[in-house]
Protein backbone atom coordinates (compact mmCIF):
# COMPACT_ATOMS: atom_id res chain seq x y z
CA UNK A 1 0.00 0.00 0.00
CA UNK A 2 1.59 3.23 -1.15
CA UNK A 3 1.42 6.75 0.18
CA UNK A 4 -1.34 9.02 -1.07
CA UNK A 5 0.34 10.90 -3.90
CA UNK A 6 -1.39 14.22 -3.27
CA UNK A 7 -0.82 14.08 0.48
CA UNK A 8 2.69 15.42 -0.08
CA UNK A 9 1.22 18.83 -0.97
CA UNK A 10 -0.54 19.62 2.34
CA UNK A 11 2.40 18.23 4.31
CA UNK A 12 4.82 20.55 2.50
CA UNK A 13 2.49 23.50 3.11
CA UNK A 14 2.26 22.62 6.80
CA UNK A 15 6.02 22.19 7.19
CA UNK A 16 6.66 25.56 5.56
CA UNK A 17 4.01 27.18 7.75
CA UNK A 18 5.80 25.81 10.83
CA UNK A 19 9.35 26.54 9.65
CA UNK A 20 8.90 29.81 7.78
CA UNK A 21 11.59 28.97 5.22
CA UNK A 22 13.22 25.70 4.29
CA UNK A 23 15.04 23.92 1.50
CA UNK A 24 14.08 20.71 -0.30
CA UNK A 25 16.42 18.29 1.46
CA UNK A 26 15.31 19.48 4.90
CA UNK A 27 11.65 19.15 3.89
CA UNK A 28 12.30 15.65 2.52
CA UNK A 29 13.78 14.51 5.83
CA UNK A 30 10.68 15.70 7.72
CA UNK A 31 8.04 14.27 5.34
CA UNK A 32 8.33 10.78 6.87
CA UNK A 33 6.77 12.10 10.08
CA UNK A 34 3.48 12.51 8.22
CA UNK A 35 3.61 9.36 6.08
CA UNK A 36 0.40 7.39 5.84
CA UNK A 37 2.26 4.16 5.10
CA UNK A 38 5.81 2.85 5.15
CA UNK A 39 6.32 3.93 1.54
CA UNK A 40 8.98 6.57 0.98
CA UNK A 41 8.17 9.73 -0.95
CA UNK A 42 10.30 9.84 -4.07
CA UNK A 43 12.59 12.86 -4.18
CA UNK A 44 11.47 13.61 -7.74
CA UNK A 45 7.83 13.75 -6.58
CA UNK A 46 8.80 16.09 -3.75
CA UNK A 47 10.52 18.56 -6.07
CA UNK A 48 7.77 18.27 -8.67
CA UNK A 49 5.22 19.16 -5.97
CA UNK A 50 7.35 22.10 -4.79
CA UNK A 51 7.56 23.42 -8.38
CA UNK A 52 3.82 22.99 -8.86
CA UNK A 53 3.06 24.80 -5.61
CA UNK A 54 5.33 27.63 -6.70
CA UNK A 55 3.63 27.84 -10.11
CA UNK A 56 0.28 28.04 -8.28
CA UNK A 57 1.61 30.96 -6.18
CA UNK A 58 1.48 28.94 -2.95
CA UNK A 59 5.26 29.18 -2.47
CA UNK A 60 8.12 31.42 -3.40
CA UNK A 61 11.71 30.31 -3.72
CA UNK A 62 15.13 31.84 -4.00
CA UNK A 63 18.67 30.59 -4.17
CA UNK A 64 20.61 30.66 -0.92
CA UNK A 65 24.29 31.14 -1.78
CA UNK A 66 25.43 31.99 1.76
CA UNK A 67 27.74 29.71 3.70
CA UNK A 68 29.96 26.94 2.51
CA UNK A 69 28.72 24.34 0.12
CA UNK A 70 26.56 24.50 -2.97
CA UNK A 71 23.69 26.95 -3.40
CA UNK A 72 20.32 25.68 -2.20
CA UNK A 73 16.80 26.68 -3.22
CA UNK A 74 14.92 27.94 -0.18
CA UNK A 75 11.12 27.85 -0.16
CA UNK A 76 8.63 30.01 1.75
CA UNK A 77 4.85 29.99 2.02
CA UNK A 78 2.82 32.82 0.44
CA UNK A 79 -0.50 34.17 1.75
CA UNK A 80 -2.27 32.12 -0.94
CA UNK A 81 -0.31 29.07 0.25
CA UNK A 82 -1.60 29.64 3.79
CA UNK A 83 -5.16 29.86 2.44
CA UNK A 84 -4.60 26.69 0.40
CA UNK A 85 -3.35 24.92 3.53
CA UNK A 86 -6.61 25.94 5.23
CA UNK A 87 -8.55 24.36 2.36
CA UNK A 88 -6.53 21.16 2.73
CA UNK A 89 -7.26 21.12 6.48
CA UNK A 90 -11.00 21.28 5.72
CA UNK A 91 -10.81 18.57 3.05
CA UNK A 92 -8.66 16.24 5.15
CA UNK A 93 -10.97 16.77 8.14
CA UNK A 94 -13.92 15.59 6.03
CA UNK A 95 -11.88 12.66 4.72
CA UNK A 96 -10.84 11.71 8.23
CA UNK A 97 -14.47 11.54 9.38
CA UNK A 98 -15.48 9.56 6.29
CA UNK A 99 -12.61 7.12 6.75
CA UNK A 100 -13.54 6.68 10.41
CA UNK A 101 -17.10 5.77 9.38
CA UNK A 102 -15.73 3.33 6.81
CA UNK A 103 -13.37 1.66 9.28
CA UNK A 104 -16.13 1.27 11.88
CA UNK A 105 -18.45 -0.25 9.26
CA UNK A 106 -15.72 -2.59 8.00
CA UNK A 107 -14.82 -3.66 11.54
CA UNK A 108 -18.48 -4.39 12.28
CA UNK A 109 -18.74 -6.56 9.17
CA UNK A 110 -15.47 -8.34 9.99
CA UNK A 111 -16.47 -9.18 13.57
CA UNK A 112 -19.77 -10.80 12.64
CA UNK A 113 -20.48 -11.57 9.01
CA UNK A 114 -24.13 -12.42 9.64
CA UNK A 115 -26.56 -10.85 7.12
CA UNK A 116 -28.10 -8.57 9.77
CA UNK A 117 -24.75 -7.08 10.75
CA UNK A 118 -23.73 -6.50 7.15
CA UNK A 119 -27.04 -4.78 6.42
CA UNK A 120 -26.67 -2.58 9.52
CA UNK A 121 -23.08 -1.62 8.73
CA UNK A 122 -23.54 -0.76 5.06
CA UNK A 123 -25.87 2.24 5.58
CA UNK A 124 -23.31 3.81 7.92
CA UNK A 125 -20.64 3.54 5.25
CA UNK A 126 -23.05 4.74 2.56
CA UNK A 127 -23.36 8.09 4.34
CA UNK A 128 -19.80 8.99 3.37
CA UNK A 129 -19.94 12.30 1.53
CA UNK A 130 -17.39 13.46 -0.99
CA UNK A 131 -14.85 15.92 0.36
CA UNK A 132 -15.12 19.64 -0.36
CA UNK A 133 -13.28 20.72 -3.48
CA UNK A 134 -11.69 24.10 -3.88
CA UNK A 135 -13.24 26.13 -6.65
CA UNK A 136 -9.97 27.93 -7.36
CA UNK A 137 -7.17 25.40 -7.65
CA UNK A 138 -8.92 22.03 -7.55
CA UNK A 139 -7.42 20.45 -4.45
CA UNK A 140 -8.29 16.96 -5.57
CA UNK A 141 -7.11 17.44 -9.12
Amino acid sequence: MGNLYRFVEPVLLLLLKKKGRSYGYELATELHGFALTDAEVEVAALYKTLRQLEQNNCLTSEWDVEGSGPARRVYALTPWGEQHLGEWITVLGHMSKAMGRFVRAAQAVSKDASPGTVAAAIPAAANIRPAHRSSKRGIGS
